[in-house]
């Protein structure tokens, strides 16, 4: 009989690696399998899960958003302290189709920057997915995108 040989302790090293590398493949690849599965709320129209006429269901958050036009104000803070702007938006499948800014400006630098974005809005949110939308400096307007985004929610919240 032959007398067996310790295993070396790298030897050891290697064969937890070996298996620890397949642990988190196999853990990888079962993910992978269950993020491809057909989901419930993959109906055909007419079972919960799926959208109904005059509204759209969008393909990155699935969320559904009813067609029409929406209002909600917004706040940010300025130099001059809190200030408001009010959006209104027209959807259409989930599509921004129309944009209108009221502006409630304190003072001659908020009537100057809402000004400015409101003529340049339109340009960066029509034709897009509402849910793509937010909005960081607009015509040299950078405070007045977070009121815009506020209000972006609201309207998002009261269009589902």
């Amino acid at each position: 009989m032959r007398p067996s040989t310790p295993k070396s302790p790298s030897a050891s090293k290697d064969a937890v690696h070996k298996g620890l590398v397949a642990g988190i493949a196999g853990l990888s690849l079962a993910g992978t399998v269950a993020g491809c599965a057909p989901s419930t709320a993959d109906s055909t129209p007419g079972t919960p899960g799926a959208p109904s006429a005059g509204s759209s269901a969008l393909a990155g958050g699935g969320a559904v958003y009813k067609d029409g036009t929406y209002s909600a104000d917004g706040n940010y803070v300025s130099p001059n302290g809190t200030e408001t702007v009010g959006v209104q938006l027209t959807l259409a499948a989930g599509t921004v189709t129309d944009v209108q800014i009221t502006q409630h400006p304190s003072n001659p630098n908020t009537r100057k920057f809402q000004g400015q974005f409101a003529g340049g809005i339109a340009a960066q949110v029509v034709g897009k997915n509402i849910d793509g939308l937010n909005v960081s400096k607009v015509s040299g307007s950078s405070l007045t995108s977070g009121g815009f985004n506020q209000a972006l929610e609201k309207i998002k919240a009261e269009a589902q």
